[in-house]
């Protein structure tokens, strides 16, 4: 397992309402674990999801995910 910081952004806060306006939370993601799984673990449809950096830098659903990756979700 791999750990990775999640910031969501928008309307996306609302499914984690103890979450702080930035506040980031680690999230424990297997090894291969890409931008699609985090998705799916953070129960988030695929509908609610439209722009996910990864360290700053935009990138797609299919995105290997590394220890210690910086991740930030936004909504349409």
């Amino acid at each position: 397992m791999i750990e990775v910081k999640v910031k969501l952004f928008a309307t996306l806060r609302r499914e984690y309402p103890d979450l702080g306006i930035g506040e980031a939370m680690s999230i424990a993601v297997p090894d291969d674990a890409t931008i699609a799984d985090l998705v799916e673990r953070l129960n988030l449809r695929d509908d609610q999801v439209k722009v996910m950096f990864v360290n700053g830098i935009v990138r797609q659903r299919d995105f290997r995910l590394s220890q210690g990756d910086e991740v930030g979700i936004f909504p349409p």
